[in-house]
C-alpha cells in the first residue's frame, strides 16, 4: 500500500491490478488511499519539468512523480549546437535543472533512466520499465501528464547507420558529435536539414574552421519563411562560405577509408569527413496510441483548450501534440520550447483543480546564423494559399536604428493581411540587428486581433541608438495601409515574370550613380525621382507604369506623381532590395 502524507484533492477509494501474465512483483494489489492525489508525469525537459514545478506549487502535499527515460530531466536543446562550437563552454551550462534541485526544492519524486512503457486508462495505472535493470514495475494515478516529445526523424537512406554519421537531438547525441571533432581531423561536414538546429550547427561546425555543406530537400531553408525572406539567409550563408545544395534529398550514403560520399536524388555527390542528419522531428505518441487516446489529424496527440487528451485524467503537452493555429484555426504541431512550457503550465493547473484554458498558437520562431536573424509570427503566405484565405502582402525595409546614428543595418519586413479590415495575419522578419524587437512588436499585434492602421499608431521606443522616429514596424503600417486606402497600387517579384513586357513600363528612379553601381533590372528604364516630373512625356500612357527604387520610398512618390498626371502606375513591392537577392539565389542555385 502506498502512503500518502495529507489530504490535497477528493477521490473515492480504487484499487487496481496490475494485468495477467507480467512479472510476479508487479502481479500485486496497489491500493490508492482515500482522499489523496497522485500526479505521474511522463518525460522531463520543457514541458514536463513545467508541470511538476508548478503542480507542486499549487498543492504541497500530492505526491509528484516524474518519469523520464533519459539521463537528464532539463535541457537547452536550443543550446546544444553552441556548446559543440564552444560558445557555450561547459556542459553543465546545458542543464535547466536537476532531478536533485527538483527533489530537494519541490520534493518532486524524479526517476531517470526509466521508461513508462503501457497506460492503463481504464486500471489507471502505468508500467514502468527501469532501463538500467529492466525490472518493470506498476504504478498507479490519479492524474496523468505525458510530455513524451519528440524523435529525431532518420529519413530511410542506405548508408545512414555507419560510422561517421550522427543526429542532434539530445545531450548524448551533442556529447558524441564533439567527441568525433575534437578526437578526429574533420575538415568538411554535411547538414542534412536546413531548419533551426541544422543551419545553428552550420554555423558551429565552420567556426571550427572545418567547410559545411548544408543539403535540404525543399528549394529554401527555414519552411517557417517564405522563399522571398529565406534568400537573405541563403545569400548570408553563402557570403560565410557554407555551401547550399537546395531541392535535393540524399538517397545514399557510400562510406570509403573513414570518410563518406553523400549522393544525391541529382546525382551530386558530396564528400566529406562526418553528416549531422537534421532532418526533422516525429511526435512520440506511441505511447498515447497504446492507452487508446484520440491522435489528431496532424499525427500529434489531440488535446483541447485544457490540454486534456480524449480521457478525462490524461493531459498531454510539448513537441507530441497536436493544437490549433491562432490565426487560421486549422489543427496543426507547433515544436517550440515556448509553448511547451505554457502547455505545461495550464496542464498543471488543470490536473490540479483549476481550469486554464490556452488559445491557438502564433508559432512565433527566431533563429540566428553566422550575422542574420531570421524570424516569424502567424501564418505563412504559403500557409494561406493552402488555406484558401485571401491575404495582402507588402515587403518593406527599414534602418534597425536611426540612419544618422553609426552602425545602423537594415532590417526587412513581410507583412501579411486581410485584404478587408486590413487584419495582420503573419509577419516574417529578416536583418542582422533588431529582428527581435520587431518580430515580438508584430506577434503582440497579431494576438491582440490589431490592423496595420494601428501598426501606424504604435507609440515604440525611440532613441538613436535603438530605432527612429518612425520605427520599421510604423513603417509596415504606413506601406500596408496606403495599399488598402487605394493610395498606391503594388506588384510583386514574381507577377513581373507572369506579365507580358509589352503591357507595361518598369521605371527605375533611383539616381544614375546608383544605377550604375549597383545595376538595373532588365528592360528598366531609368529616371531619377528628382527629374521624373520634367521627363513625363517621355513616358507611355498606354503601357501601366511600374516604378521601383532600392526599398520603393521614392517608387512610391513617383506613383503619387504620375497617377495625379493620368498614368496607371503602380510600385514594385520592396523595389530592388527584394527583388536583387531573389535573383541571386536563383543565379546561385544553377551554379555547380
Amino acid at each position: 500500500m502506498i502512503i500518502f502524507k495529507s489530504i490535497c484533492l477528493c477521490y473515492s477509494a480504487r484499487y487496481h491490478v496490475a494485468e495477467p501474465g507480467i512479472p510476479q512483483p508487479l502481479n500485486q494489489f496497489l491500493k490508492v488511499r482515500d482522499n489523496c492525489m497522485r500526479l505521474i508525469i511522463v518525460g522531463g525537459v520543457a514541458g514536463g519539468a513545467t508541470a511538476a514545478a508548478r503542480a507542486r506549487r499549487l498543492c504541497e502535499d500530492a505526491e509528484i512523480i516524474l518519469f523520464e527515460r533519459g539521463e537528464y530531466v532539463s535541457y537547452a536543446n536550443c543550446g546544444l549546437p553552441y556548446y559543440i562550437g564552444r560558445k557555450i563552454k561547459e556542459r553543465d551550462e546545458l542543464f535547466v535543472t536537476t532531478p536533485e534541485r527538483l527533489e530537494r526544492r519541490y520534493r518532486i519524486d524524479v526517476r531517470t533512466c526509466q521508461e513508462v512503457v503501457h497506460i492503463d486508462p481504464e486500471q489507471k495505472t502505468v508500467q514502468v520499465r527501469n532501463l538500467e535493470t529492466d525490472e518493470v514495475v506498476v504504478e498507479p494515478y490519479d492524474r496523468l501528464i505525458l510530455a513524451p516529445g519528440a524523435r529525431a526523424m532518420k529519413p530511410p537512406i542506405p548508408g545512414i547507420d555507419q560510422g561517421n554519421i550522427f543526429h542532434l537531438k539530445d545531450v548524448n547525441d551533442t556529447d558524441r558529435v564533439k567527441a568525433f571533432v575534437s578526437g578526429h581531423s574533420v575538415a568538411s561536414a554535411l547538414i542534412v536539414g536546413g531548419g533551426f538546429i541544422g543551419l545553428e550547427t552550420a554555423e558551429n561546425l565552420a567556426r571550427l574552421g572545418i567547410a559545411v555543406t548544408v543539403v535540404e530537400m525543399l528549394p529554401q531553408l527555414l519552411p517557417q519563411l517564405d522563399y522571398d525572406m529565406a534568400v537573405h539567409v541563403h545569400q548570408h550563408l553563402r557570403e560565410q562560405k557554407v555551401k547550399l545544395i537546395l531541392g535535393q534529398a540524399v538517397k545514399r550514403f557510400d562510406h570509403q577509408a573513414g570518410r563518406i560520399t553523400a549522393v544525391t536524388d541529382r546525382d551530386t555527390d558530396i564528400h566529406v569527413d562526418m553528416v549531422i542528419v537534421s532532418a526533422g522531428i516525429q511526435p512520440e505518441r506511441e505511447l498515447a496510441e497504446g492507452a487508446g487516446l484520440t491522435i489528431g489529424e496532424t499525427g500529434g496527440i489531440y488535446v483541447d483548450e485544457h490540454m486534456n487528451t480524449s480521457d478525462g485524467t490524461i493531459w498531454a503537452v510539448g513537441d507530441a501534440i497536436e493544437t490549433t493555429d491562432f490565426v487560421s484555426g486549422r489543427k496543426t504541431r507547433i515544436p517550440l520550447a515556448g509553448p511547451a512550457n505554457r502547455q505545461g503550465r495550464a496542464a498543471a493547473d488543470n490536473a490540479m483543480g483549476r481550469k486554464d484554458a490556452l488559445g491557438g498558437l502564433l508559432g512565433t520562431s527566431i533563429v540566428k546564423t553566422f550575422d542574420i536573424v531570421a524570424a516569424s509570427t502567424g501564418m505563412t503566405e504559403k500557409c494561406l494559399k493552402d488555406e484558401g484565405l485571401p491575404y495582402r502582402t507588402s515587403f518593406t525595409h527599414s534602418l534597425h536604428h536611426a540612419g544618422y546614428y553609426p552602425d545602423a543595418t537594415m532590417v526587412s519586413i513581410k507583412l501579411l493581411f486581410a485584404p478587408d479590415t486590413g487584419k495582420i495575419l503573419g509577419a516574417q522578419v529578416t536583418g542582422k540587428n533588431g529582428v527581435d524587437k520587431r518580430i515580438d512588436v508584430l506577434a503582440v499585434a497579431i494576438y491582440a486581433g490589431m490592423t496595420v492602421y494601428d501598426l501606424q499608431e504604435l507609440q515604440l521606443a525611440y532613441a538613436p541608438q535603438f530605432g527612429s522616429a518612425k520605427d520599421a514596424v510604423n513603417i509596415a503600417g504606413y506601406v500596408a495601409a496606403n495599399m488598402l486606402k487605394g493610395d498606391v497600387q503594388v506588384r510583386h517579384w514574381h507577377e513581373l515574370e507572369q506579365m507580358d513586357s509589352h503591357d507595361y513600363l518598369l521605371l527605375d528612379v533611383r539616381s544614375t550613380m546608383e544605377v550604375r553601381k549597383e545595376g538595373v533590372i532588365p528592360g528598366a528604364q531609368n529616371i531619377d525621382i528628382d527629374e521624373l516630373r520634367d521627363h513625363l512625356d517621355e513616358l507611355d500612357k498606354t503601357k501601366t507604369i511600374i516604378a521601383y527604387c532600392t526599398v520603393s520610398m521614392r517608387a512610391y512618390l513617383a506613383c503619387r506623381i504620375l497617377t495625379q498626371k493620368g498614368f496607371r502606375a503602380s510600385i514594385l513591392s520592396g523595389g530592388w532590395m527584394t527583388w536583387l537577392p531573389i535573383q541571386q539565389d536563383r543565379e546561385a542555385q544553377q551554379q555547380p
